[in-house]
């Protein structure tokens, strides 16, 4: 169906045309459908030979096309992997988006979304401590980085660790990623048993905390009996809106989970049966889509709530697409059923969420998501700012946004501890650093996206300290106000390519930019008054080690007040009763901020 200027408005199939057309005509028609019909300048049919290729043109049209009317689905451009790279001497584990078979590589997943790899990552480095650095900086290592402080490497760069070693910690990693938990624990209980007999208890001390946090994973990680490749299924609709909830299970364990939503505007079957309709093209465009990118990444059985009414041909395309048997069943007993109740379940939460979330705050995470060519919208984001007065009481501000708001649980303001004296820059990199170091030795999540407020200066600090820490899979932003430094000229500057990218005034993905940057400011203006405030109130003398009440006051005996203090030599301050020599000089770099 095309409107006068010849642009797609809808693209469906039928059987039989006649009845399926038709019925776009009644005279009892949904408001959607009837601002459909109100556009249509002709109508074009192509004649296929059967029902899979109908299925199959249909999907292909509507995935070139994106009509407005159409039922689409926000694809993954691909999804993430942890890949290995097994050819090196010491591997490297890395986050990974898609899958291009690199010869010398083995990849572990997919995982339903970055998140997902991102702790499955950030574990497995607290474990085995296996490098995640690239080839570059791994070579031009003199020293250890944060990584190995933070005990998330164990700096094969310098030789911390022999090359037999770390082969067997690469070895343990592989086995629980295929998860065979079991064999890595008992493997680790035989080490720390021959550690012990050899008197080396420091190095049986590290294995048996390895054991302990692999046994606690153990403990909350969800195994499935059946050793497959199974994606599960699940659907919610409530009159316009509608959630598809997919479980992932990769060799036998859960992965994790994510949600889809239909576009708007979307019509759904005019014969009422909007499960069937919503699972059939989901399941045509998601797979098909992925097929495109990668043939393995589609699994081999995909469980349903329902059996569709288009299901042997679905499955004829899929088999097609992915060069091997594809199966569409019915989870109707068993675990299987158990799957899909939970998928239904999570469905069902997740639209009822979405519904009470406040519309253009959830337009708005959209928008940027779009913005930025993001393959999921964004659920945590991260903004930085610097402020102080002339390099006075320095202090950095992290405010935390998801879908819902502010998160002010988990907003953070850091005292800068360095003498910056106004080098923001110097200030911004010890505030990401001290924030991102906690984050990853506490294994706690990481934002989807990270604002720093400033331009390309802020955003090359940014990368850098990002770099340092191997933090993967973050979309770094830098965001600049515009010539003569007015709000709504805003120059968004992106961490892939350092350029800037211009966005109107009424922008959506900007409003939500400017709305955490500005949080940011706030925030970052209001803990450094406080810091300003107090320190301003209080002698400098007090922050001076060795300088008690005693000294303090023989000081300003001795000198008559503080100023005269501040004018004294070295010498001086030495000639004071109770102030030795080191103190003095100590005293001296104190007030003179050297």
């Amino acid at each position: 169906m095309l409107d006068s200027a010849g642009t797609v408005l809808y693209i469906g199939k039928a059987k039989n045309l006649k009845k399926r057309v038709t019925s776009y005509f009644q005279r009892q028609l949904d408001a959607k459908t009837l601002n459909l019909v109100k556009q249509i300048h002709s109508i074009q049919v192509t004649v296929t030979r059967n029902e899979r290729e109908a299925l199959l043109l249909e999907t292909n049209l509507i995935n070139a096309q994106k009509p407005r009317y159409n039922i689409i689905f926000k694809d993954d451009k691909s999804y993430p992997y942890l890949k290995l790279s097994v050819g090196d001497s010491f591997p490297r584990l890395s986050f990974n988006r898609g899958r291009k078979r690199e010869t010398g590589n083995k990849y572990y997943g997919p995982y339903p979304n970055a998140r997902a790899a991102r702790e499955a990552l950030n574990l497995l480095q607290s474990i085995f401590r296996l490098r995640q650095c690239d080839p570059t900086f791994f070579k031009t290592r003199s020293r250890p980085c944060l990584q190995y402080q933070i005990k998330r490497c164990s700096a094969p760069c310098v030789g911390y660790i022999g090359l037999e070693n770390y082969k067997k910690d690469v070895e343990y990693a592989q086995l629980f990623l295929e998860g065979k938990n079991r064999a890595v624990i008992d493997a680790l209980i035989q080490k720390m048993e021959a550690a012990s007999l050899e008197l080396e208890f420091e190095q049986a001390g590290r294995i048996r905390d390895q054991i302990a946090l692999l046994r606690s994973v153990q403990e909350h990680q969800i195994i499935i009996g059946e050793k497959k490749d199974i994606d599960v299924l699940g659907i919610s609709v409530e009159g316009e809106n509608a959630c598809i909830h997919m479980l992932v299970i990769r060799e036998g364990r859960m992965l994790g989970s994510r949600q889809y939503f239909p576009n708007k505007n979307a019509i759904l079957s005019a014969e009422g049966d909007n499960d069937h309709s919503l699972l059939g093209a989901f399941i045509l465009q998601h797979y098909v889509h992925l097929g495109d990118i990668d043939k393995a990444e589609i699994p081999k059985i995909i469980l349903l709530p329902m059996v569709l009414k288009e299901q042997e041909a679905i499955e004829a395309v899929l088999t097609e697409k992915a060069n091997s048997a594809i199966h569409l069943i019915k989870g109707s007993r068993g675990d299987r059923l158990r799957w899909i109740k939970m998928a239904m379940a999570s469905a069902s939460n997740a639209l009822r969420s979405r519904q009470k979330l406040p519309m253009d705050l959830a337009l708005r995470f959209q928008a940027l998501q779009e913005t930025l060519g993001l393959d999921l919208i964004p659920e945590r984001l991260e903004c930085f700012d610097v402020s102080h007065t002339l390099g006075e009481a320095t202090v950095v501000s992290c405010v935390v946004f998801d879908s819902e708001g502010p998160v002010k649980s988990d907003y953070r303001r850091f005292n800068i501890r360095a003498k910056t004296g106004g080098d923001d820059y110097a200030a911004l990199k010890e505030g990401l650093t001290r924030h991102y170091t906690r984050l990853k030795s506490e294994g706690r999540a990481l934002p989807d996206i990270l604002i720093v407020d400033g331009g390309k200066g802020q955003l090359s600090v940014g990368n850098a300290v990002l770099n340092e820490l191997q933090v993967a899979g973050v979309v770094l932003l830098a965001v600049a106000k515009g010539p003569e430094r007015k709000a709504g000229l805003e120059r968004v500057y992106l961490s892939s390519n350092g350029k800037s990218i211009e966005l109107q005034l009424n922008n959506l993905a900007l409003l939500l930019i400017q709305q955490i940057r500005d949080e940011a400011h706030r925030f970052a203006i209001t803990a450094h008054r406080k810091l300003r405030s107090k320190r301003r109130q209080t002698s400098t003398l007090v922050e001076v080690a060795g300088i008690g009440n005693k000294r303090r006051l023989a000081l300003l005996q001795h000198f008559g007040g503080l100023q005269e203090i501040q004018q004294a030599s070295v010498e001086e301050l030495a000639k004071v009763p109770g102030i030795h020599q080191a103190l003095a000089e100590r005293l001296f770099e104190a007030l003179h901020g050297s």
